[in-house]
């Protein structure tokens, strides 16, 4: 019998397109067919690419540290270091332009996705027709796995029914597991993502940090894959959450640097620079930036500080080394595990950070993260560092930040911090390391000084690798990427850059390099956005930005300003912001988050961003139904946030106990629940100067009557409370630490049917909103 032709078929035959078999009538006459499937090139290495977040340059011992790093250290003796290394001042432009090679205002993230101001740089969603690395490499046959910090997703999107286009399975990661968010609490996170459902978690186990978890995902996920098949390459994406405040660790590593920095910040610098030095890093004349003194930006030196200042502010900086340890034990387990497979010499492993360390401590650091972190209106005596015993800090009872002391010895030796486009901000470590591709000769220092920039990752990786890029995305042509690789680079000591200039901006500050010379702006006056005070550098011999030469080439000052203007063009960097609430603006349709909500009982944990919506600035009631309540039912109705603030309303021993949490400060208040009782009211009534007068009724027959008062609460904003709203139960990070001790997350029985929140209105006074410019200005941070 003939076979059939598969081109001749019947009018009205449908589903055959793109076929390459041949179809007849029955399978004796046809032919099967099988679209190929990815196949990496022979020997393609894996790529691990570990980001730290909130890592100055010198935080690393292979950059100057004194803390011990010694799986990172493995990977420069094997490998390199780029000393010239440049990011973005701030961390979700910098793993936009690190996973798609775009400039980061093209990419959509000319800052940090948490607003919506309506402009094309500021997106904070990736767009349809953006590549990113792991969909190039999953075209290129590669598996691709993700763990940890995204912050990627705008966080109105982070929440159920929202869109996911920008989540990361839906932008080529084969699996997920981590933080939408762009920080979070080390024991207790308020949300963690298994690829694109929320982990309905109520409880974490005593042992539990972020850290250890998220490292365990990563190689569960190489030895499953390993597994399944032995030969497919891997790209793995490791974004730490670490060194993102609120700095939390475990106690077994806070002893090992206990006492270790009494000498205190100004000596630390000096001797990081000098490591520096010696590690060829720079040449022995290079000069190191002096303090920062200018009024909002300033260290103090540290003999001028009180003794008890200088106790408190030790405390800090261990509390951060031990989470770099923390992070480079986690690296030791991810390289212990590609040995134990046979497979380190052909990985590929990068590490980095996301921006330079930070200010955002404020001049005395901070033992009330969330407190100090607001950025919305809130009155001139606002307290930003809530005391608390300074034995608690690092440990999960409290959020804590380093005064920006540290944030400059974090960046030694430069200027500034994250948040600007000074090279504090900008510059910091890069370490990757390939013996089977890029072996090392042994007169090779491993140091490399050429300008190099975070969108040269995707390309140079690519390069490497041997994996082509897709012309298209979902149909559409792929924009085309911005960076260069610098593959070349790595080979040979003596190659020049092939990048040779590029922009910065964020928040109105400016820069700009070209061929050693970089002209920057700070940025300090709104009014003035477009009016930049530029600043003139010859990075190639005063790379730590000592020494301003604008006055002396002021036709070199005009030509890089110019390619500056042109270059903002170019990448969607216009409109500067010259009334700094619009870049907080959000987009009218998130109104209807605060809408009222009924929330059943035993409902999973409502988003963070969602249920602060419910009550920020604002008036509101929370409504909980009762259903045959008796004496002997007992439990928590609502809890909303968790030990950096919150509250809680409990039922026990026949009493109403309302717990309110203002950044650590605790209060208690009871009343005796009536016989009867149908209903419980929480009702906060705002005041202009951002307090709550708080009470809670019990509805009897019909009628309420008030058990609890609370007057005069300083209100939880800004991102607090941490963690969203729980019905039935105190959910995830404890409220009250002494109710979690006793009784657990102390589920409440049948008896609660549901709570309904009914957000009222905004009530901000006038004193408090002419803060509201200086606040969007700390948006920085």
């Amino acid at each position: 019998m003939a076979q059939a032709d598969r081109t001749d078929l019947p009018a009205g035959a449908r589903g055959y397109d793109g076929f390459d078999g041949v179809i007849g009538r029955t399978s004796s006459v046809s032919r099967p067919w099988w679209p190929e499937e990815p196949t990496a090139p022979a020997g393609a290495p894996n790529i691990v690419v570990i980001l730290v977040d909130d890592m100055g340059y010198s935080d690393i011992s292979p950059f100057g540290a004194e803390i011990d790093t010694p799986n990172i250290d493995r990977l420069a003796r094997n490998g390199f270091r780029l000393s010239n290394y440049h990011t973005t001042p701030v961390c979700s432009p910098a793993r936009a332009a690190l996973l798609t090679g775009l400039n980061p205002h093209r990419a959509g993230y000319g800052s940090v996705a948490n607003s919506d101001p309506g402009f094309p740089g500021l997106r904070l969603e990736l767009a349809d027709d953006v590549l990113t690395l792991p969909e190039i490499l999953r075209a290129g046959g590669y598996a691709t796995y993700a763990v940890g910090k995204w912050h990627l997703v705008r966080d109105a999107n982070m929440g159920p029914g929202r869109d996911r286009s920008s989540w990361p399975v839906q932008r080529g990661f084969d699996s997920y597991y981590g933080s939408l968010e762009g920080l979070n609490s080390f024991f207790y996170p308020n949300q963690l993502i298994a690829d694109n459902t929320v982990v309905d978690v109520a409880e974490y186990p005593d042992d539990y940090y972020v850290t250890d978890d998220l490292t365990d995902r990563a190689i569960s996920q190489i030895t499953a894959l390993r597994a399944q098949d032995p030969t497919k390459p891997f790209f793995l994406y490791f974004a730490h959450i670490a060194m993102h405040g609120p700095h939390q660790v475990k106690e077994a590593d806070l002893a090992k640097y206990r006492g270790r920095y009494g000498q205190g910040w100004d000596e630390v610098r000096r001797q990081r620079f000098q490591r520096q030095i010696e590690n060829g890093l720079f040449d022995p004349d290079t000069p190191m930036a002096e303090r920062n003194t200018e009024p909002g930006f300033d260290a103090p030196l540290w003999d001028d500080l009180e003794p008890t200042e200088q106790e408190r502010f030790q405390r800090y900086q261990e509390v951060y080394a031990a989470m770099v340890d923390s992070v480079d034990q986690s690296v030791g387990r991810v390289v212990d595990t590609l040995e134990q497979l046979g497979e380190l010499d052909n990985t590929i492993i990068v590490f980095t950070s996301d921006n330079g360390g930070t200010a955002e401590g404020g001049p005395v650091g901070t033992r009330s993260y969330f407190s100090q972190f607001v950025h919305g209106p809130v009155p001139p005596d606002w307290e930003r560092d809530v005391p608390h015993d300074q034995d608690l800090i690092g440990s999960a009872a409290l959020g804590v930040h380093y005064p920006r002391g540290w944030g400059q010895a974090s960046n030694t030796p430069f200027r500034f911090y994250k948040g600007q486009t000074f090279a504090g901000g900008v510059r910091v470590p890069f370490v990757v390391s390939w013996p089977n591709g890029l072996p090392r000769a042994a007169d090779d220092t491993g140091v490399r000084r050429q300008f190099s920039y975070v969108t040269d990752l995707v390309p140079t990786l690519l390069e490497l690798a041997g994996v082509d890029t897709p012309d298209h995305r979902h149909g559409r042509p792929a924009q085309e990427r911005d960076g260069v690789s610098i593959a070349d680079v790595l080979r040979d000591r003596d190659a020049q850059s092939p990048h040779t200039e590029q922009y910065a901006e964020f928040g109105g500050h400016r820069g700009y390099y070209r061929d050693g010379w970089k002209l920057v702006s700070l940025h300090r006056d709104p009014a003035s956005v477009d009016d930049p005070a530029w600043e003139l550098y010859d990075v190639t011999t005063d790379p730590a930005e000592t020494t301003d030469l604008a006055a002396r080439h002021p036709d070199k000052v005009a030509e890089l300003a110019a390619a500056w203007d042109a270059a903002a063009w170019r990448n969607t960097v216009f409109p500067l912001y010259d009334r700094p609430a619009d870049q907080l603006r959000r987009r009218p349709a998130e109104a209807r988050l605060s809408d009222p909500i009924r929330i059943l009982a035993g409902t999973p944990t409502l988003e963070r961003y969602r249920s602060s919506r419910l009550i920020a600035y604002r008036d509101f009631v929370v409504e909980a139904e009762l259903e045959g309540w008796t004496a002997d039912d007992e439990g928590v109705i609502v809890a909303h946030g968790d030990q950096q603030g919150g509250y809680l309303l409990y039922v026990e021993s026949a009493a109403v106990h309302l717990v309110y949490n203002a950044y650590g400060r605790v209060r208690r208040e009871s009343g005796r629940l009536p016989d009867g009782a149908t209903a419980l009211c929480l009702r906060a009534s705002a005041t202009p100067s951002v307090r709550w007068n708080l009470t809670v009724e019990a509805v009897c027959d019909g009628e309420a009557s008030t058990i609890v008062k609370l007057d005069d609460q300083v209100q939880l904003v800004g991102m607090a409370p941490w963690t969203g709203i729980s019905v039935g139960l105190d959910a995830r990070g404890p409220v009250d630490p002494e109710l979690r001790q006793r009784r657990g997350v102390f589920r409440f029985g049948p008896a609660l049917r549901a709570v309904t929140y009914r957000p009222g209105p905004t009530r901000v006074g006038v004193d408090v909103r002419r803060g509201l410019d200086e606040a969007a200005e700390r948006s920085a941070d």
